[in-house]
This record gives structure tokens, C-alpha cells and sequence, in this order.
């Protein structure tokens, strides 16, 4: 997340970034850029280019900033961040851009910036530092002093360019941390001694233990205990999204037919959709809410989110059989193949928060802009509706007053204002959607806040197990058509001739290397593509990356993945975590597809390594099951009650659609399904999961066989009756 708790710091500036050279002219220049630009520019992040025309004289992360270091006696200035980091801009605005702030640093230290979607280890490391040092939650932009060792002595995060009561500036701080470095160099030593103490002693207390099947209940409690019951969500301001929260919550309320559960995921996703942290005219989900009413959100969109509250709102659709959330997961599927879907078929990073210098401008009206648009009779329908009024209803963070424009927001349903208005529910929708479309077509003539167009293995892995699992439950073949463009293109260009992953992917290049995340992120989409698609290339694909995983990442020792891989860059903390943030960990997401690969394949040791990790990580589990969601949606599945379905029959005949038909409209998390074809030849499957052999049509008919719990049941023909197989308790 961006930091909040900074916004009274903030002075607004203006500010339009003049375009970057041109490949051919970046290829004329010197290495250090030239007076112009400093060594950013050779990059590839998004990120990294905005600073390119700064003063300050930034080197990208890698031996050669180090070295000159070392060389010039000088510590460095790290500085951590992403594209759409609106507290990221202010400090560049502030101070990377001003010539004093970049000669003070300039002077003083060799100045490093990190993407740190590129490169989450590096991000990872100091940000449990700055944890450790603050005693609080850092966020970005994340501020380090480091030796030329790369070892941390002083981190912040947001600093202004000059002090303000409370907060001292960078251009003071230089100055103090120079003194330092100069004349009290044993203080440094004590800090970068305490500090790597205190990673040691963070790293030992990580104690391994058995999960108690009590934790899925308490982590219900935890999250109803923090449950907003008027507006939805967890806690009060700022409200983030959290849909594994919501889908673990599901999977208690399907557990122990616990309605409080499914209750807090209807109403969050309610509230959630109708406020302005949604985009009621070009529909995505906005980051988070700075409010508890869900209605002024930070406006950068990610990806991630996207894939994620997709999959919350399937499964509430299949838990609930409410068009709501299908309709929900349509319009986020809408966003992202039309805005956020490249060429190649892979999902870009973000959309920025900013345009033309303000946070939110593209995304705001006043109630005459909407009138010119749609003309007096629907401007004021619209007005009405969606909350856009004379004075405002977007409240500015940095000044807390009204600017006179509004965030398009819902504070009832269509269906209650159907009501109201005395017309047929279908008829309203019609009409609003072309009243929609209308604006969307008149918002695209406004300057666009930054598209990060980077191409995370990670987030495409969770985009792509999204779009699959949304085809399969709305039967929309061209979701699923796109989850598998978008796997043949990582499989192809983010996959190394070693079968290895790549990071990222920009303007034809591919590179950086890949960690724990983007293996666990793309084996969990193939595996969803799978089952949307019956293809073996993708569960052979993802067999291949899981063990790799396991080969490359696994702490052998204590159970669970490394950040980092054994041949990777070696940091002064590898990293191990498991806590579900903004997105899941890559242990939370390992520890599913490793139960479900077992299932899959028959392979025990698969369950031994999941079982293994589970432990390593249970004593947090156990004290604090709400903060791993996902970890926990992973024990659930390994707690049981699961199942394991095979379809025999053809994939193109009708009774075969039939049963998978049944299969994808209920909501039954715990399972696996594969699809035996009935071939002359043994069919593919066979060589995955051998126990599928002699599975074969009964009658000549799509036959279902269902085991639960270890215990199979006779094969059936009829549909209904695999649903009562698999919904016994």
C-alpha cells in the first residue's frame, strides 16, 4: 500500500513528464545517461523510467552501485517504490525532482532505486527492517541508508523535502546521516549490528508446529470480531480489499453451514461494489478505501486485485446463486481484457492513481460535465443515482475539503431504485448501461493516469487462474480463451530454455530472476486452466514448476519455500513468509497446489511437502489464522472433508458438458476434477494420474467417478447424483 497516515504532509504540484527517448536515441547515449537522464534510463520498469530525468544521479540495484560505493566511501541511498504509488509521486515531486534535495544525496551518497514489484526480495528484506526498527507497518515510498555492504543502518519511508513539525526532511536528513557516516561511523556499526541481531533473532523465534483444526474456527471469530457490520469489510479506515479473507470466510460458512460467515462476504462485496472504490464508469476495482464507507479509495487499480476479488465473487456466485456477483466478476473481467490485456496476451501491472498531477482527476465529475454528456432529462437520472451533486462529494486528502467533484457511487441498489422509480429492474439496467457507456466514451478524451505495462509472472498466474475459473462458472469460453493466450505467452517468453521462470516481461524483453511467488502464482493458474480445459500441456507445466520449486526454493530443514531461489542473489536475509497481504504469500498458494497436485497425480510425497510447510508456519497459524487466509484455505482443503472427480466420457459430447456444467455451478472448493477421454490409444491423462486407466464411460454414457475422503462411490451417469456423492457429509 501507498502510506496514508503521511497525507498531512502533502503540497500539491503539477506535473507533466516530458516523453522518454526513443529506443534508438537511449542507444546513442552515454552510460551514465548524460546530462539529461541518469542510468535509469537503460531500464525496463516503468518505474524506474519515471525517475530517469531526475537530478538525483540514481543507479538501478546491481554490483556496479555497490562497487562505486565502496570506491567513493560513500553509504547508499535506497529508495524503494512502484508506479502507482501515489505517495511515491509526492516524493519525487517534492525532492527528486528539486536540484537542492538531489545535491544534497548527490553529493553524499550513491543513490540506488528499486522497483519493487521487480524485485519483491530486495523490498521484502528492508521492509521487515524498517518493521523492525519502527515497530510499525512500513509502506512506500520505503527510505534506506545502507553500508556499501548493502547492510541497513537508518530506514524511513515518506520524507518531505524540507522538515515539518514532526518529520524531518531529506535535505536535513542528508546532511545528519553524512555527519554520522563521517565522524561516527562506531554508531553505524551498532545499528547494522543490532539490526542483523534482530533479523537472526525474528528468523529463530519461527517456531514449526501442528495446526489445530480449532484455528479455521477462531480465524472466523478474528475476522467477525474487526467486522464492519454497517459498511462491510475488516476494521475501519483505511479498508483494503482482502478477498482471500472473504474466500477463506466462504469456506467456513460451507464447513459448518455458518451464516455469520457468508453474511460478512455478501455484505463486503455489496458495499464494495456500490462505492467508489469501484469504477462505476469503466468498472475495476480501485486499490483501497481511505474511509470506511468504501467510497474514496487510493485510485490506482492492480492487477492482483482484480484476480482476486474475481475469484471471491465466483465462488459467492456459486455459494449463492445471486446474478449480483457473476454480473461483478463480468464487469472486472470486462476492465481487464480491455484495458489491461496486451498484444502478447499477458496482463499488464497497473493503472496509476494520477493524472495531470492530482490523485483521482480522470476519475471525478461534476454534475454539468455528466448533464453536457448525456444530455438534461438523463444527466439528472444519472446524477440522482449515482450520488454526483453541485459541491462535491470527493473530499481531497491533503486539504480534507471539497474540490466540487464527485466519485460516481451507489448508496442503494438498482433493484431498490427500480423500485422507487416505478420501473422493471432489467429496464433501469438497460438504460443506466447505455447512460454508462455514454460517459466512459466521453471519460476517454481525458489525459489517462499511467499505465504500469510491465508483465509480472505472478500476477499473470493469478489473472490467469481467475479468468479460467470465471469461464468454467459463468460458461464464458472467452475468459478462458484468454487465461490460455496468456499461459502459452509465459510459458514461452517468461520460461528460460531450463524450464526455469523469468520475472518480468516488457517491450520484447524478458528477465530478472523469478521467486517463490511467481512459481506458486503460475502453478495455481495452470491448474485452473486445466480443469477449464482438460489440456495436459498445463498440468504438465505445472508439475514441471512445482518441482522446481521444491528444488531450488524449499528450506529442507524447517519446511516451507524461500523467497529466493539457492542460485539467486544472495542478500543478508533470505526471507521465508507466509502472512497473506495486499495478495497471498507464495507459501499460502504453494501449499494448495501441492494438495491438490497429490490428488491430482497420487504422488504422496506432494502431501508430505504441503503437510511439511503447513507445520513450519503452524505456530502462527494457530495464534493469528485470520492474517494467512489463504494458508488456512489450504489447511481446510488438507483437513478435509475433499474429494476427487473423474470424468470419463467425451469432452465434446453433451452429457460430458452436462456433468461439468453441474460440477461448475456449486460452490465445492475442496476437490479436484480431471477429465478421462475415452480413446483407442491410453490418453494423456493416464501418464499424470495413473489411477485413471481403467476409468472409462459406463453404458457409453459420461460416467462420474467420485471418491471423498479415501472412499470412493459406485460411478454414476446421472449428475444429480455426483452432486449427492460430493455433498455428503
Amino acid at each position: 500500500m501507498t502510506n496514508p497516515s503521511h497525507s498531512n504532509t502533502e503540497r500539491k504540484t503539477k506535473h507533466v513528464r516530458s516523453p522518454l527517448p526513443s529506443a534508438d536515441e537511449i542507444a546513442q547515449l552515454p552510460p551514465d545517461g548524460g546530462p539529461q537522464f541518469n542510468r535509469l534510463i537503460f531500464e525496463q520498469s516503468p518505474y524506474l523510467l519515471q525517475h530517469a530525468a531526475n537530478p538525483v544521479d540514481w543507479r538501478p540495484w546491481g554490483d556496479d552501485a555497490f562497487a562505486a560505493a565502496k570506491e567513493q566511501n560513500k553509504p547508499v541511498f535506497l529508495s524503494i517504490g512502484y508506479s502507482t504509488c501515489h505517495w511515491c509521486h509526492v516524493m519525487e515531486h517534492e525532492s527528486f525532482e528539486d536540484g537542492e534535495a538531489a545535491a544534497a544525496l548527490n553529493q553524499r551518497f550513491i543513490c540506488i532505486k528499486v522497483d519493487r514489484e521487480e524485485r519483491p526480495d530486495i523490498d521484502h528484506l528492508y521492509m521487515n527492517v524498517c518493521n523492525e526498527i519502527t515497530g510499525q507497518q512500513g509502506g512506500w515510498p520505503l527510505t534506506c541508508f545502507l553500508t556499501p555492504e548493502g547492510e541497513p543502518f537508518f530506514i524511513g519511508t515518506y520524507f518531505p523535502r524540507h522538515s515539518l513539525p514532526g518529520r524531518i526532511g531529506i535535505v536535513e536528513l542528508a546532511e545528519q546521516i553524512h555527519d554520522v557516516w563521517q565522524n561516527r561511523r562506531d554508531d553505524i556499526t551498532f545499528n547494522v549490528k543490532a539490526i542483523r541481531g534482530a533479523l537472526q533473532e525474528n528468523r529463530q523465534t519461527q517456531s514449526s508446529a501442528k495446526v489445530a483444526p480449532q484455528a479455521l474456527a477462531l480465524g472466523c471469530e478474528q475476522l467477525s470480531a474487526r467486522f464492519d457490520p454497517e459498511y462491510g469489510g475488516f476494521g475501519r479506515a483505511p479498508k483494503f480489499p482482502s478477498p482471500h479473507q472473504l474466500s477463506f470466510l466462504l469456506r467456513q460458512w460451507k464447513r459448518g453451514n455458518e451464516w455469520r460467515a457468508l453474511e460478512m462476504v455478501e455484505k463486503t462485496l455489496r458495499q464494495m461494489r456500490h462505492g467508489g472504490v469501484f469504477d462505476q464508469i469503466g468498472f475495476g476495482f480501485h486499490r483501497y478505501s481511505t474511509d470506511r464507507k468504501w467510497l474514496v479509495p487510493h485510485f490506482e487499480k492492480m492487477i492482483y486485485d482484480q484476480a482476486m476479488l474475481m475469484i471471491a465473487c465466483i465462488e459467492t456466485y456459486q455459494a449463492t446463486g445471486d446474478e449480483q456477483y457473476a454480473r461483478t466478476a463480468r464487469e472486472i473481467a470486462t476492465y481487464v481484457l480491455r484495458d489491461m490485456t496486451s498484444p502478447e496476451g499477458g496482463f499488464y501491472c497497473a493503472e496509476d492513481a494520477d493524472s495531470e498531477g492530482e490523485e483521482g482527476r480522470f476519475y471525478l465529475w461534476e454534475p454539468q460535465e455528466v448533464v453536457d454528456v448525456l444530455s438534461e432529462n438523463d444527466g439528472a437520472l444519472f446524477n440522482r443515482i449515482f450520488n454526483i451533486v453541485d459541491g462535491g462529494n470527493f473530499l481531497d486528502e491533503a486539504s480534507r475539503q471539497k474540490n466540487g467533484k464527485n466519485i460516481p457511487h451507489l448508496t442503494k441498489p438498482l433493484e431498490a431504485w427500480a423500485e422507487a422509480l416505478n420501473v422493471e429492474e432489467n429496464t433501469l439496467r438497460e438504460r443506466i448501461e447505455d447512460l454508462r457507456i455514454k460517459l466512459f466514451d466521453a471519460r476517454k478524451k481525458r489525459i489517462h493516469p499511467l499505465k504500469d505495462d510491465k508483465i509480472l509472472t505472478d500476477w499473470n498466474g493469478l489473472m490467469i487462474a481467475a479468468l479460467a475459473r470465471a469461464g468454467c462458472a459463468l460458461d464464458e469460453p472467452e475468459y478462458i480463451a484468454a487465461a490460455r493466450k496468456a499461459a502459452d505467452f509465459l510459458l514461452t517468453t517468461l520460461r528460460r530454455e531450463d524450464g526455469r521462470l523469468l520475472k518480468r516481461y516488457r517491450q520484447g524483453q524478458a528477465g530478472l530472476p523469478a521467486h517463490v511467488e511467481d512459481y506458486a502464482f503460475t502453478v495455481w493458474g495452470l491448474l485452473e486452466l486445466y480443469e477449464a480445459t482438460f489440456d495436459t500441456q498445463y498440468l504438465q507445466a505445472a508439475i514441471e514448476l512445482n518441482d522446481a520449486l521444491i528444488q531450488h526454493f524449499q528450506d529442507e530443514e524447517h519446511g516451507g519455500f524461500f523467497l529466493t531461489a539457492d542460485d539467486g542473489e544472495k542478500l543478508m536475509d533470505r526471507g521465508k513468509e507466509v502472512y497473506d497481504g495486499a495478495m497471498p504469500s507464495g507459501n499460502s498458494v504453494a501449499a494448495l497446489n501441492l494438495i491438490r497436485l497429490a490428488r491430482i497425480t497420487g504422488k504422496s510425497e506432494y502431501e508430505e511437502h504441503a503437510e511439511k510447510l503447513i507445520a513450519a508456519f503452524g505456530a502462527m497459524a494457530n495464534r493469528a489464522p485470520s492474517a494467512v487466509a489463504q494458508f488456512m484455505i489450504a489447511f481446510d482443503f488438507l483437513q478435509g472433508p475433499s474429494c476427487e472427480v473423474v470424468i470419463a466420457g467425451n469432452p465434446q459430447a453433451a452429457d460430458t458438458q452436462a456433468m461439468l456444467r453441474a460440477l461448475r455451478a456449486e460452490f465445492i472448493p475442496n476437490k479436484i476434477v480431471i477429465l478421462r477421454p475415452p480413446t483407442k490409444d491410453t490418453p494423456a491423462i493416464v501418464k499424470f494420474a495413473p489411477y485413471t486407466e481403467h476409468k472409462t464411460p459406463k453404458d457409453g454414457k459420461a460416467t462420474a467417478y467420485v471418491c471423498q475422503n479415501y472412499s470412493c462411490q459406485n460411478p454414476t451417469n446421472d449428475p444429480e447424483q455426483m452432486l449427492k456423492f460430493l455433498n455428503q457429509e
